[in-house]
């Protein structure tokens, strides 16, 4: 999408406000003992409440208002009777719609104490965000948000998932550009625009770099031998910078 108006801007900035708020009181719940279905039913509630919609329930028949991943899922959980226990790495992913307007947010954390290098995951996760964040200017390429990613990456002898990228959102939740990559590559390679809208998602892997869709439910990405984290935001592209919509 390409917000124009002063309804788009608007319009975004709700819905991100939305689905930011939604995330952030999932974390805060997210306690040893609490089943990821429970949790699934707060961001029900919350989204009936703020008159906005599920967009996996929504565009997708997903069986969830979330997406709650953890441990080996990495993402696309379905929320059901798993417990949360102590330690565990888990990712948060919300997206919604409002006024036909759509948001995309989600954010890993471990769960009280657990392995440094879970928390280490989490942590560069989030300042490769930031290193792409600085390239999300119009005029830019898509993959220059992505060489931030894996330069980051690898500066910590941690890598990148490359079957998992960004996407453009805003009148849908999955829109042009189709794929913001974690790594740099000229094959899918956009020119940032004024009024872009993406959803811009790192994801940090301890080893592997790809994920697999799981035979078993059919939704959830896994992996076999590695932790992975994710941070990601809604964000307009914007000739005075980039404006996350989902903080």
């Amino acid at each position: 999408m390409i917000a124009k108006t002063e309804e788009d801007f608007h319009g975004l900035k709700e819905i991100g406000r939305i689905c930011g708020s939604i995330r952030d009181e999932l974390v805060q719940c997210t306690k040893p003992g609490i089943t990821t279905k429970e949790l699934d039913e707060i961001a029900g509630g919350l989204f009936e409440k703020s008159g906005a919609q599920s967009a996996p329930k929504g565009e997708y028949d997903f069986p969830g208002y979330t997406c709650i991943s953890v441990n080996e899922e990495v993402a696309h959980g379905i929320p059901g009777d798993r417990i949360i226990q102590e330690g565990d790495l888990v990712n948060i992913d919300v997206s919604g719609s409002k006024n036909g307007y759509f948001a995309d947010t989600g954010i890993s954390f471990v769960v009280g104490k657990g392995e440094f290098i879970l928390q280490k995951i989490c942590d560069v996760a989030k300042e490769a965000f930031d290193a792409g964040l600085e390239k999300a200017k119009v005029g830019s390429r898509t993959s220059a948000l992505g060489k931030a990613v894996h330069k980051v990456a690898k500066q910590h002898g941690l890598t990148v998932i490359k079957n998992l990228t960004g996407h453009g959102v805003g009148r849908s939740i999955h829109e042009a550009p189709d794929h913001i990559l974690n790594y740099f590559s000229r094959w899918d390679d956009d020119t940032l625009t004024d009024g872009m809208v993406i959803a811009f998602e790192p994801f940090i892997s301890t080893l592997e770099e790809e994920v697999f869709l799981s035979e078993d439910d059919g939704w959830s990405y896994l992996t076999d031998e590695s932790y992975v984290a994710q941070y990601e935001h809604t964000i307009i592209i914007t000739k005075e910078g980039p404006i996350i919509t989902t903080l």
